[in-house]
This record gives structure tokens, sequence and C-alpha cells, in this order.
């Protein structure tokens, strides 16, 4: 191995879920079902929030910035189980494993960051009503988009920079039905003792941190609610514990991943699949049902659409 400085191997091999045919097929159900849900549901927020003229303010442009974020997140692991579920030789090459573990780090980095300015916009809502719209006007909505995809880039480029050159030379497979990178480094035949501690750093004291900070962000914010707008308070907290609901099922799974020092890999593998099906499902589903404006708004959209193709 002296002087290897590249991958021997030229693929990877998934051992993916189960081998029982029928969970098989209920997993593909289960996946099929979820992840049409949650592109057609996030969708949704994405043109409600588009076309109705009465949702153009800065909540809800992040909104749908976050739903976008949420059918490319599903995108990156989703497609890829559901076309292995029957296969008995499961495999991604290379590239197309250090391509998955890129995305997946960039996009959810991304939601990192977006998160924490969407409870930044709930601040300034709330305890800064006045200047509401001089804080959070277009230009700066704007930059919190760039800023938070140029954040997600960075933190998912610092871990793979060091990972694309490490010798692999076998073992090739992966316990699970995605790349991440704690496997992928185990794989490596070099000591990655630094570089795992690197990733946990990266990975895992930032989501705990980002975690931290929103909680007592959110903290603050409840405070301010219930000691200056009691009578508007209903709805400002109906807001908040929607955000709050996102924000605990997207850090959940990923302090897991990042923190835990010896994940159990089935459990592992599950929560993977909370995270890469359900959340982006969920997020959908929260911001709808527990917020009067987007379901008065897809209401009207659907009047306006049934209306022109009377008229048609």
């Amino acid at each position: 191995m002296n002087g290897m400085n590249h991958s021997v191997l030229s693929e990877f091999v998934f051992l993916g879920l189960t081998n029982s045919w029928e969970i098989q097929f209920l997993l593909l159900v289960f996946s099929l079902l979820f992840y049409l849900a949650s592109i057609m549901g996030n969708l949704v927020i994405v043109f409600t929030v588009t076309l109705d003229a009465h949702l153009h303010s800065p909540m809800y442009f992040l909104l749908a910035n976050l739903s976008v974020i949420d059918m490319v997140f599903c995108s990156i692991t989703a497609p890829k189980m559901i076309g292995d579920i029957f296969k008995k030789h499961k495999t991604i090459s290379f590239c197309g494993c250090i391509t998955q573990i890129f995305f997946s780090h960039a996009v959810g980095g991304t939601e990192m960051v977006l998160l924490i300015a969407m409870a930044f916009d709930r601040y300034v809502a709330i305890c800064k009503p006045l200047h509401y719209l001089t804080i959070m006007s277009p230009k700066m909505c704007l930059y919190i988009l760039v800023t938070s995809w140029i954040i997600g880039v960075i933190h998912s480029s610092v871990q793979l920079v060091f990972v694309v050159d490490l010798p692999f030379c076998g073992p090739n497979i992966f316990d699970s039905f995605y790349c991440d990178l704690p496997h992928l480094l185990r794989l490596a035949c070099t000591n990655t003792r630094e570089l795992e501690f690197m990733v946990t750093v990266n990975s895992g004291l930032i989501s705990v941190g980002s975690f931290v900070l929103l909680v007592i962000s959110y903290m603050v914010i409840v405070f301010t609610v219930w000691k200056h707008s009691r009578g508007g308070s209903s709805k400002a907290l109906s807001t908040l514990s929607a955000h709050v609901t996102v924000v605990v099922l997207f850090f959940g799974p990923l302090m897991f991943f990042y923190t835990w020092p010896s994940p159990m890999s089935n459990l592992d593998k599950y929560l993977a699949i909370f995270d890469a099906f359900i959340t982006p499902f969920l997020n959908p589903v929260i911001y709808t049902f527990r917020n009067k404006d987007m379901k008065v708004a897809m209401r009207r959209l659907c009047s306006r659409l049934v209306y022109h193709r009377k008229i048609s």
C-alpha cells in the first residue's frame, strides 16, 4: 500500500435493510408512497407560495425554499433505495458514493442554516415587529438563501476533500442502503481516527450546537410572546410549535448519526429511513395543517384553478 493515493475499488455493495421478500415489498410500498407524497406536498407549498400574492413575505419565502431543499434531500437516496429493494446485488460506484455523500451533507448543511434563518425571521417578526420589513427585506432574504447554500457546500467539501484520495482496497460492503461518511471512513485501508474525529466535530458538534441555538432562540421568542403579546399569542405560538417540530425531526437523527459513539446498525438504518422519507413528508404536513394562512391560500389557489378550468 505504500505510495498508493487512490482507490482501487470501483464500487461498493449495499446490504440493504432485509432479505425477507414480504418486508421488502412493504418497504417498497412504504418508501414509494412517502417519497411521492414528499415531492407532491413540497411542490404544493412551492407553487402556493409562488402564485399567491398574500404569501409573498419573508417567512413564506424561506418556507418555500425549505420545501425545495426537502425535495432535493429526499431525492438523494430515495430513488436509489427504491430501485435496489428487490436487487440481490445492490451496488453503487465509487464516484456515485462520493456524490451521494457530498449532496447529502451540502443539502443537510443548507437546511441547517435555513432553519436558523427561519428562527431569526420569527424572532424579528415577534420581538421587533415595527422593524420587520426593514430587517427582513427581499435583499436580506436572498442573502440568507445564498449564504445557506454556500455554507452547506463548504461544510460538505471540507470533509470530502480529505476522503476522496484515501486508499480503499476492501472490504467494500455498506451495511445500509446509502453511502454515509462514517461508514466510508471505516472501509479505508489506513488509519482514519483523525478524520473520524474531524467528521464528529464538523457534523456532530455543528448539529448539536445549531440545535441548542435554535432551542434557546425559540425559548426567548416564547417568553417574549408570553410577556408582551397575550392577545396575539395563539397564532404566534402555533407557528412556533410548527417550527420547533420541524427542528426536532431534522436534528434528532443527525445528532444520533454523528455523536453516538457506536450506533447500533439496525437503529442507524431505520433512523436513516426516517430522515430520508418521513421528515421531508412531515414538513409540508406540519406547515400546511398548522398554518391558517397556508390553508386559506391553498383553497384560494384551488378555486382559481377550478374557475379557469370552467371558463376554458
